[in-house]
């Protein structure tokens, strides 16, 4: 049977030792004491070269009286999040609390305290069991650093249980993957009060950018979630920069990667010289092309660059060149400068109509073949 008072006296002693990610040591030097003293084996892999942290991932190795069993792994993390530091835990009415101005900690030293105490228990009442093999591993609360350097060569087991999650009586068979994302888009400052025009809000073009995306529950195994925004300087100034940070999740791997739609922004600054190598080398990785400039498409540098582009690396390109440039107009009074000038949303609708089709989206500017005759036909 379960011993609740060791148990919970082995859980005061682990959250009262301070552990963030990547610091280790403390309660790594408690595990190898306790650890051997239930008849393990316990040795480190070199994660902490790889991470910069003060230990590595802890193995502990049991021999098992069922030699014929195969061995089975259970897993543990030893870090915890921050705020720590002298954390005191405090037993109320059966439950534990921080008794500070720190994290209790019980992820997952609740999880490191129930795998010693099942330790215990086994050795205890001399239950027969198989090899079995512990795994706590570092640096889990800040992206799993740990186990994504985890030396597996050290483990023999095939199935496993990993003991950090909440609740009971309940298991999680699978985990999604997951995709993160941040956005960074340059626009042009100017006074919003004496010059809007002049500007381009970046705000704008990441809120358009936004709408027309795909979040929150997209079906039954997929999700999507932009999660912080950050952009402008003062509420007078058309912001210039604004940064967009979200995630995907899926458990299909074909439709995390659907979800999301990956850019690379470039401005090539000069035509003559022109920094060929660089777009070329963005075209192969993404296989597409958008060149926006704000003047007038026919004869236009944007143009020049499609041209070469198209000769020198047509087979890198999946789809042709798109060029978005203003209107063949003269340049009007800044009232009519939208309708002139490229926006935001011209942008989507080409991509959406000359490369790839965007679900749920709805084009404001038509770019086909039909529309541009007409409008050279027009002079316009």
């Amino acid at each position: 049977m379960v011993n609740r008072y060791r148990l919970s006296e082995e859980f005061a002693r682990l959250a009262a030792i301070n552990s963030p990610p990547l610091h280790e040591h403390a309660i790594a030097r408690y595990l190898v004491g306790r650890l051997e003293t239930l008849g393990a084996e316990v040795l480190f892999d070199n994660a902490a070269e790889a991470t910069g942290g003060e230990v590595g991932n802890l193995v502990a190795r049991f021999a098992g009286q069922i030699k014929s069993a195969e061995p089975l792994l259970f897993s543990v993390h030893m870090d915890t999040v921050e705020p720590g530091g002298q954390v005191r835990p405090v037993l109320r009415d059966g439950v534990f609390f921080s008794a500070g101005d720190t994290v209790l900690g019980a992820d997952d030293k609740a999880g490191v305290a129930e795998l010693i105490e099942a330790l215990e228990v086994l050795r205890e009442q001399q239950v027969p069991h198989g090899p079995l093999e512990v795994v706590i591993t570092i640096a889990e609360e800040i992206g799993l650093v740990g186990a994504k350097h985890l030396d597996y060569t050290l483990l023999k087991s095939k199935r496993g249980y990993a003991l950090d999650t909440e609740g009971i009586g309940w298991m999680v068979l699978q985990a999604p993957g997951a995709n993160h994302l941040q956005i960074d888009i340059e626009g042009v400052a100017s006074h919003a009060g004496m010059a809007p025009e002049l500007g381009l809000s970046a705000i704008h073009t990441a809120a358009l950018a936004i709408s027309r995306m795909r979040l929150g529950r997209i079906d039954h195994e997929t999700t999507a979630n932009i999660g912080r925004i950050e952009g402008g300087v003062a509420r007078n100034i058309v912001p210039q920069s604004v940064k967009v940070v979200g995630e995907a999740r899926s458990h299909d791997a074909d439709k995390l990667q659907e979800q999301g739609i990956s850019i690379e922004v470039l401005d090539p600054r000069t035509l003559v010289p022109l920094d060929k190598q660089t777009i070329i080398d963005s075209v192969k990785k993404t296989g597409k092309l958008v060149i926006m400039s704000e003047e007038p498409k026919t004869g236009s540098a944007a143009g020049e660059i499609s041209a070469v582009i198209t000769e020198e690396a047509f087979d890198y390109l999946d789809a042709p060149p798109v060029v978005i440039g203003s209107r063949n107009w003269i340049t009007p009074a800044f009232e009519m400068e939208e309708h002139f000038f490229p926006q935001p949303e011209w942008i989507i609708d080409a991509i959406h109509q000359k490369i790839m089709p965007l679900e749920g989206h709805h084009s404001i500017m038509d770019f086909s073949y039909e529309k541009t005759i007409k409008l050279n036909i027009e002079g316009v």
